[in-house]
């Protein structure tokens, strides 16, 4: 019996969507669509990069994808084991890391990958081994997840 979590036609069809979303983004603009990079550039934060006008038509994207999803085949459930300062602190922690790191999984894992960008590679493996290694921590104190 799968768990709850494990929705691999949710997950192949939502795969599917980054992926031509990231196509279509990398073949019409010649841009990357790395979500952090795109936020960054529709705040402001970064200089570079496609017109901000894009960067926040990306990004405001994200939320409407998922309203109409819900619109479309019911609500959709979400759970979240900690409290919601703890959510915020670590959203704030990966912000950090996506800057430090040049990128966030959906630019180095979605799109560097493909392109067989060598740091977008090390970058994805660390991703993988980072989260590998929580869990493990985690598990180990007691936290079960």
């Amino acid at each position: 019996m799968m768990p709850e979590y494990a929705m691999p036609l949710q997950g192949l069809v939502g795969g599917l969507l980054i992926g031509v979303a990231a196509a279509i983004m990398l073949l019409g603009n010649g841009r990357i669509a790395g979500v952090s990079g795109l936020a960054a550039r529709a705040v402001g934060l970064s200089p570079g990069g496609p017109p901000r006008s894009l960067a926040w038509a990306f990004v405001i994207g994200l939320p409407l994808g998922a309203l109409t999803v819900q619109a479309l085949a019911g609500p959709v459930v979400s759970r979240f084991p900690m409290s919601g300062t703890v959510i915020i602190l670590a959203g704030l922690i990966v912000g950090f890391g996506t800057r430090l790191g040049s990128g966030c999984t959906s630019g180095h894992g979605v799109c560097g990958m493909s392109r067989l960008s060598r740091r977008s590679i090390i970058a994805t493996l660390t991703f993988i081994a980072s989260g590998v290694i929580t869990v493990a921590i985690v598990n180990a104190i007691g936290g079960g997840w």
